[in-house]
């Protein structure tokens, strides 16, 4: 899997992914701008107490969760936007290392659309319940990120690049049978996310990655049925 992972960073220097790697810096700029906009707003709305240090508090708090929030919220909006983009991303990924595959199943824009608001909306309700443990419980924050977000973002970029080669029980098949891999890479994938700069761009790598990984259990699956 490893192997894979470097692999996957190394198709960042391919010429015809350099536009796309473009274009995700440019919305994750815009995104995270966007994102850091509405939460401050929604911050500033907050009500007060009519005691001034403790009035200070929340503003000051409020600073905080602005920032503690962006981060937290930004990978599943760039990845809902950057969605659109995958299915080149995948098909680059392919014709470099798995050429000869043939025409994948094209996903339609309500698929997709429909897949990167289900992570979006996962993401943001199970993050914002895990802020009290972030914030509060230092050395654990760790792992329920990398867990919680690693299941996230295992599953579904999993089923996003598998679904271009399977149907929906296919899928879930070969996810379930090989669960604690897909888990794993989606523990890197977190990893990446939580990356300052490297972030901008981890959709890229995240769909690069998967496509290995897709295609290692695929044939895992298959040698286990012949045999």
């Amino acid at each position: 899997m490893l192997r894979a992972f470097f692999q996957a960073f190394g198709m960042l220097g391919v010429p015809a992914l350099r536009g796309i790697v473009a274009m995700s810096l440019a919305i994750a700029v815009v995104s995270f701008i966007v994102l850091w906009i509405g939460i401050a707003f929604a911050f500033q709305h907050l009500p007060t107490v009519g005691w001034r240090p403790l009035d200070w508090l929340i503003d000051f708090l409020g600073v905080g969760g602005v920032l503690v929030l962006s981060w937290l919220l930004f990978p599943a909006v760039l990845t809902m936007v950057m969605g659109f983009f995958f299915d080149r991303v995948a098909a680059l990924v392919e014709a470099v290392y798995y050429p000869g595959r043939g025409a994948s199943r094209r996903q339609s824009i309500r698929e997709a659309v429909a897949i990167g608001l289900r992570l979006m909306l996962a993401s943001i309700v199970l993050n914002l319940l895990a802020v009290p443990i972030y914030l509060m419980i230092p050395g654990l924050n760790v792992f329920v990120y990398l867990g919680l977000n690693g299941y996230l973002w295992g599953r579904e970029y999993f089923e996003v690049v598998a679904l271009r080669r399977l149907d929906i029980d296919g899928v879930r098949a070969v996810r379930h049978r090989f669960s604690g891999r897909v888990f794993f890479a989606g523990t890197m994938i977190a990893g990446i996310f939580a990356l300052p700069l490297i972030n901008l761009i981890a959709p890229v790598i995240a769909v690069a990655f998967m496509v290995q990984v897709f295609e290692n259990l695929r044939g895992l699956a298959r040698a286990e049925t012949v045999a």
